[in-house]
Parts: structure tokens; C-alpha cells; sequence
């Protein structure tokens, strides 16, 4: 049995294959995913599992480069998940020294038809939605 952070067989895949600059996205419930693009779906009742469990889980595991989210965090998602979400990504250190890349909803759409995978999470809150930007230990 794999002693790690990612127990699930297909989002632990997932991230073994980012190369630099792929993307990754974790997703809310509703957020659409398009054709083509991978999905993996944790979601299994609303609310769980929580964008942010699952966010800390993807964290651990993978090298992120930078972070882009939808213009409509700060004014649609509660302060709880919201506040989390840029704390959290303001930690990681090469996305604190170029900054979180802040789009419209519209924009960061059209972005996620060109990520590896979406992680469809079962959050129900507004805009919870990330695209982590791999990049490289060394």
C-alpha cells in the first residue's frame, strides 16, 4: 500500500505525470470540465470532500509553480474558503514571489481546456476553483 499524502490511484497518477508547466486544476462542483480533459472526480455528496482538504492533499504532493483564480473570489466566495485559498497559495514559495495571477471566471474557463486533469471536488461554495501551474523541484 503507497505511505503518502494521495492514496487515490488516479489523482496520485496525475500528479507523477505533470511535467513543467502543466496544469492542474481543482474544481468546486460546479465548475464545468470539457471534453478532453481529464477529469478526476472525488465528489461524493455535497460538501465533500472540501475544496480545501483536497487542495491540502494535491499541496503535498505537487511542485506548483504559480496559481491562477477568477476575479470573482474576492467578491463571491465566502471569506472562510476564500481567505484559506489565498493564504494557502500565498505560502507556497514561488507563487508568493510572483504573485496569485487573478482572472475572469470566463478566462480561467477557457484556461482549464488546456489543463492535464481536472479534480472535481464536491464543494458547493462559489468560484472555489484553482489552477496550480507545475513546475520543478530544482
Amino acid at each position: 500500500m503507497k505511505r503518502g499524502a494521495i492514496l487515490h490511484p488516479e489523482l496520485s497518477r496525475i500528479i507523477a505525470l505533470l511535467g513543467h508547466g502543466d496544469a492542474l486544476v481543482v474544481a468546486d462542483a460546479g465548475l464545468p470540465i470539457p471534453a478532453g480533459v481529464e477529469r478526476i472526480d472525488l465528489a461524493y455528496a455535497p460538501g465533500r470532500p472540501p475544496f480545501l482538504d483536497v487542495l491540502e492533499a494535491v499541496l503535498a504532493e505537487m511542485e506548483v509553480e504559480r496559481a491562477t483564480i477568477a476575479t470573482e473570489v474576492d467578491a463571491r466566495t465566502p471569506a472562510p474558503v476564500r481567505d484559506a485559498l489565498r493564504a494557502r497559495l500565498a505560502a507556497l514559495p514561488k507563487v508568493k514571489a510572483h504573485g496569485i495571477e487573478v482572472v475572469p471566471h470566463g478566462e480561467l474557463k477557457r484556461l482549464v481546456r488546456g489543463a492535464r486533469a481536472v479534480v472535481r471536488t464536491g464543494e458547493f461554495t462559489p468560484y472555489a476553483n484553482v489552477i496550480l501551474w507545475s513546475g520543478v523541484v530544482f
